[in-house]
């Protein structure tokens, strides 16, 4: 892409241009913010039970004595042999994140189907120190819509992000958050999916300020693995 090169002057003239589209959009999210702030909760009267390293976890123990719970749900399924390269991607920014959202009162985990030992496997490769956990064997991946059954999927469309999603596939990603009153009940206060769960995804945001932008070409089919990069060039070792 070829780009005009100014004097400085001019270069303060576009910039200031731009601000004042950066300032709607930030008064814009803001708004969203409040919104999304006003959205009604609905009670999670259901029993969910998570295999964790400690043992057996309701939804509400995930909390651990916070109110707000944030949950990744991360793609990676039971006989696969390694999580989503993206959801990797989203959750490679979770670490850096959590000590700042637990002193604010808020639990950030990921949860999959994937059986707990091959989530601590995976876990242990990429060098992750946040909690995950496993839905295998409940219905929580299925009620929130991230999971889909192979009668779904045999329909060539589920019902994904709100809406009927024609891509089909059995794992999505997502995020919800949940909040814990005193008397112990949760409630579901919001999900997001599809471009939506770019907000754990710092990377997008440093991406989105750089020269060439996000560059992608497909979708994220640059991203991998952080342990699948290639190692970069080394200098000359005399």
């Amino acid at each position: 892409m070829q780009h005009a090169v100014v004097s400085r002057d001019e270069w303060l003239t576009a910039r200031r241009d731009l601000m004042k589209a950066e300032k709607e959009l930030t008064h814009l999210r803001d708004k969203v913010a409040r919104e999304r702030l006003a959205l009604p909760w609905v009670r999670v009267d259901k029993e969910y039970l998570f295999d964790t390293l400690e043992g057996p976890r309701t939804l509400a123990d995930l909390f651990e004595g916070r109110s707000q719970l944030l949950v990744q749900h991360f793609m990676f399924a039971p006989g696969w042999k390694e999580g989503c390269p993206s959801c990797s991607y989203m959750a490679d920014h979770t670490d850096g994140m959590n000590m700042h959202l637990a002193n604010h009162d808020v639990t950030m985990i990921a949860v999959s189907r994937a059986p707990l030992a091959d989530i601590e496997r995976y876990r242990k490769r990429m060098g992750w120190q946040f909690k995950w956990v496993s839905s295998n064997g409940s219905d929580f991946n299925y009620d929130f819509r991230v999971s889909f059954t192979p009668e779904e999927i045999a329909t060539g469309q589920i019902d994904y992000n709100f809406g009927e999603w024609r891509e089909t596939g059995e794992e999505w990603p997502g995020v919800s958050a949940f909040f814990k009153d005193e008397a112990g009940e949760v409630f579901r206060t919001y999900s997001t999916y599809g471009r939506g769960v770019e907000v754990m995804m710092g990377t997008y945001a440093m991406l989105d300020l750089a020269p060439k932008g996000r560059n992608e070409s497909e979708g994220m089919d640059w991203v991998r693995r952080h342990d699948r990069y290639a190692q970069p060039p080394r200098g000359t070792v005399e």
